[in-house]
């Protein structure tokens, strides 16, 4: 039954039997929303929602349409064939009219079709937008279909405006989307969506140019239909959360990588929160910021800190949290799982060693219990400055030094008042061994000085108080004299064997700081887009140098090759540090003397400095070799163009010439005619083609000064035509009202003939009407289908040359601009590959764009893009 049909008759009551009541256990039940979600209109949103109500009605359900929009759409329209429909609400602002919500209320199907959910309604409804509608439906328990593109979601609405230039003004609160028991995402290739068109499938044929140039680009697409995907996969994991709290899950899951971060609000929190962004951003991941706050308050960051940690968070994309909880580890596991999350960023520990001994820290016990989430602990030194390699006179050694004298007299005199006062109960070779390991101490702590004075000391202090004679310095017996020698050597054995394991270990982190760097300069001469200068700012950086200069000698003159930092040296004798890489190349170093240790890693920065200089000229070499080449092969193009192409048309007009001129051949006025129209065609062919080579050596010198002003379309189109012979094959679709754009009107006019001829050469041939010609109705010949249309994209201004032709080979597009090709051409059509180059090389010049794309259904669009005249900076 078609409810259209009778739009004066009372509303129909449900099929016997199948009486729809909307209760559960005597309540009334919520029906339930499902959602069709598209990234673009085209994409088959309304066609998959009525295919969905043909199944259901197959099945026996009750299924009533209550508003379809099919836009024209034909095989959409047709899907309506066979489903209840019900007159739509007449109001005068909409000749459609609107849902009957009150004919679909009293009808009380059970599944009810309703288009286009973010609709607004015209003034006068019951309510202001058509998700109010649907809701009205919904609470009546009635089951509701309904479809809805990306750009309608509230949240998006802005997003999608930046990236189409389109504002959305119908839009759906996001809450009432996600609300839905099932989203169902239509998706269609941006590529298939431009098919289906150009083929006429989604609008219109006069609406097609349009919006493939505008909205239904290709890149728009991309973006859009991005968006749809994450959006519904983000729909996903609202509803896997909610399985899993249901179901009181806790292990994780990893069904989408989620990254944590945990804050101290500490000063190194920031250092953590951008180092999780880049993990994040490594490994596509989502990324939280978690404070955790301890629930006595006693101990936590200041209000403004975690507000400043919360702006940053924002800063980089991510989300917030705040979580209390006294014991952290437990509380930062907990929420990391609660939100499934498969990485956990933790700032490595500040406590000191002899701390970690008796609490091993937050870090730790994390590790310990992280189970399958794994964590990173990132270093948070926020000192950004060049690397200073320590030396023996820095402060940790000087402060060793100072605490071994200070432990040289100390200790002896604490193991000599435990001896007195412990006399009775100890013996002499206890005290001797309390004095000996005084000594180790010591000698492992201050080095050989403080050891050997606290050997000196405490064998003093044995002979004194534990030593007969007591309370003197007498050496009574040949023991005394070898235990002190025994004291003095042993202080200096483990001085010795001590100072030795330091230099050892010196040396070694030296050996890794110095491998680490020759591994990066190596890298950056290797990687580096500009290594030099890279290399030498790196060497400034690690060094903490006000500058570094390569400087070499040319002709008994020094001069700065590279430099980087304020004041470079121009000599050698300028540098506070001087490395000399040859005789005639050195680097200069200037801000500060460096110890002679750092002299070999100094000699290897030189040395790869030296390399990058190498690679730099090698570089140049090549590309002058490279631009020779060109320039050969471009001559070698030229003398064939010339050999080929331009004797051509000589070629015909000699000949032309020659008959005329021939008194023994008799001549009709219509062969006359037609040798000068030869002569003619030929030499506006021969005057194109110098055209374009003499256009092309004017690009190529840098002679081309556009005199820009505004300018329309229409006015230069017209122009350009008038020059084609072909003109009337051309379709021009090119408004008066679009904006002018800011131009040279004789460059402009080149550049769309220059184009329009090429489409006219290379376009697919079609064959015209059936005409009468000399009353045998033969054919005319074959013309090309080329069209020129024009609109406005933004702030710029968009000339679309179509053909059909055979199009580019795939991955050729750029090369379509270079001179001299002919991509797909066949031999005998004229040209020398010149007329898009010159045409790109003009628009570069009045600072617009030219781009080859394919025709959807297939063919070439030359797109010509130039600044509005209001837009473009003066």
């Amino acid at each position: 039954m078609n409810l259209n049909r009778a739009s004066t008759a009372p509303p129909p009551v449900p099929p016997a039997g199948r009486e729809h009541t909307g209760t559960v256990d005597g309540k009334r039940r919520r029906g339930e929303l499902r959602i069709y979600l598209g990234a673009a209109p085209g994409v088959g949103k309304t066609y998959a929602m009525l295919a969905e109500a043909h199944r259901r009605r197959e099945r026996g359900t009750d299924v009533v349409v209550g508003l379809v929009e099919t836009h024209g759409r034909e095989r959409t329209a047709a899907l309506l064939e066979g489903l209840d429909q019900l007159p739509r609400r007449p109001r005068p602002q909409h000749p459609g009219g609107e849902v009957d919500l009150d004919a679909l209320l009293a009808r009380a199907p059970e599944v009810a079709v309703v288009d286009e959910l973010a609709h607004t309604n015209a003034p006068g409804s019951r309510n202001a937008k058509r998700w109010q509608d649907v809701e009205e439906l919904l609470d009546a328990g009635i089951d509701v279909l309904s479809t809805v593109n990306v750009q309608h979601l509230e949240s998006l609405n802005d997003v999608v405006e930046r990236i189409t230039g389109v504002a959305q003004r119908e839009t759906v609160p996001d809450a009432v989307v996600r609300r839905a028991e099932q989203v169902e995402l239509v998706d269609l290739t941006p590529e298939a969506l431009r098919r289906r068109l150009a083929h006429g499938n989604v609008y219109a044929a006069h609406k097609i140019d349009a919006a493939l140039g505008n909205y239904f680009r290709l890149g728009n697409l991309t973006a859009l239909r991005e968006l749809a995907l994450l959006w519904v996969a983000d729909q996903v994991d609202v509803a896997l959360q909610r399985y899993r709290s249901e179901q009181r899950i806790t292990d994780t899951w990893e069904t989408r990588e989620r990254v944590v971060v945990a804050i101290s609000g500490g000063s190194e929190s920031e250092t953590l929160i951008r180092r999780a962004r880049r993990i994040a951003a490594r490994a596509g991941a989502e990324l939280m910021v978690v404070h955790i706050m301890r629930g006595d308050g006693l101990v936590g960051a200041s209000p403004q800190l975690v507000a400043g940690f919360r702006r940053v968070t924002e800063d980089v994309g991510a989300t917030f949290h705040t979580v209390v909880g006294d014991d952290v580890p437990t509380a930062l596991l907990d929420f990391a799982r609660g939100v499934n999350a498969t990485q956990l960023v933790l700032g490595t520990s500040r406590r000191s060693r002899l701390a970690r001994v008796f609490d091993e820290g937050i870090g730790a016990s994390v590790i310990q219990a992280s189970g399958p989430i794994d964590v990173h602990m990132v270093t948070h030194d926020e000192a950004r400055r060049g690397r200073r390699w320590r030396r023996g006179g820095s402060a940790p050694a000087r402060s060793r030094k100072l605490l071994g004298w200070a432990l040289a007299v100390l200790l002896p005199a604490v193991v000599t008042a435990v001896g007195v006062a412990w006399q009775d109960e100890l013996t002499f070779s206890t005290d001797l061994v309390g004095f000996f390991l005084a000594t180790v101490v010591v000698a492992l702590v201050g080095g050989p000085g403080p050891a050997l004075c606290a050997a000196f000391v405490g064998a003093g202090l044995l002979n004194f108080f534990f030593t007969p004679p007591y309370h003197s310095l007498a050496v009574a017996t040949p023991e005394n004299l070898i235990t002190l020698a025994a004291m003095l050597l042993v202080a200096a054995l483990v001085a010795l064997v001590v100072d030795r394991a330091a230099r050892l270990a010196a040396q070694g982190a030296r050996a890794r700081t110095e491998a680490a760097l020759l591994a990066s300069y190596a890298r950056t001469v290797l990687t580096s887009p500009f290594p030099l200068v890279r290399l030498l700012e790196k060497v400034r950086e690690n060094f903490a140098l006000e500058s570094v200069a390569l400087l070499e000698r040319r002709d008994g003159e020094w001069e700065r090759v590279a430099c980087v930092g304020p004041r470079p040296c121009a000599e050698p004798d300028e540098a506070d540090v001087d490395v000399p890489v040859t005789a005639d190349v050195h680097l200069a170093l200037r801000g500060r003397t460096l110890p002679a240790g750092d002299q070999r890693a100094l000699e290897a920065a030189a040395g790869q400095a030296l390399m990058a200089l190498r690679q730099q000229r090698m570089a140049a070499e090549t590309a002058e070799a490279q631009r020779r080449a060109e320039t050969t092969e471009l001559r070698t193009a030229l003398l064939s163009a010339v050999g080929h192409d331009l004797r051509t048309p000589l070629t015909s007009i000699k000949a032309a010439i020659g008959s005329l001129r021939d008194t023994d051949l008799p001549l009709s006025e219509e062969d006359t005619a037609e040798l000068l129209e030869t002569v003619e065609v030929s030499a506006d062919r021969l005057t194109g083609l110098i055209d374009n080579l003499l256009d092309s050596s004017r690009l190529a010198t840098g002679a081309v000064a556009p005199r820009l002003r505004a300018v329309t379309y229409d006015e230069v189109v017209a122009r350009a035509l008038a020059g084609i012979d072909d003109r009337d094959t051309v379709s021009v679709d090119v408004a008066e009202h679009l904006p002018p754009v800011l131009a040279d009107l004789g460059l402009l006019e080149r550049v769309v003939a220059n184009v329009v001829d090429n489409a006219l050469r290379h376009g697919r041939l079609t064959p015209r009407r059936l005409v009468d010609v000399d009353g045998d109705g033969r054919i005319e010949l074959d013309e090309p289908e080329i069209a020129v249309r024009a609109s406005a994209y933004r702030d710029r201004v968009e000339l679309r040359v179509v053909d059909h032709g055979q199009g580019l080979p795939k991955n050729t597009a750029d090369a379509v601009f270079a001179p001299f090709q002919r991509l797909g051409d066949r031999d005998a059509t004229p040209g020398v590959g010149l007329g898009l180059s010159v045409a790109k090389g003009f628009v570069d010049a009045m600072g617009g764009a030219i781009t080859a794309e394919d025709t959807p259904g297939g063919g070439l669009t030359i797109v010509i893009s130039l600044p509005t005249a209001e837009t473009a900076p003066a």
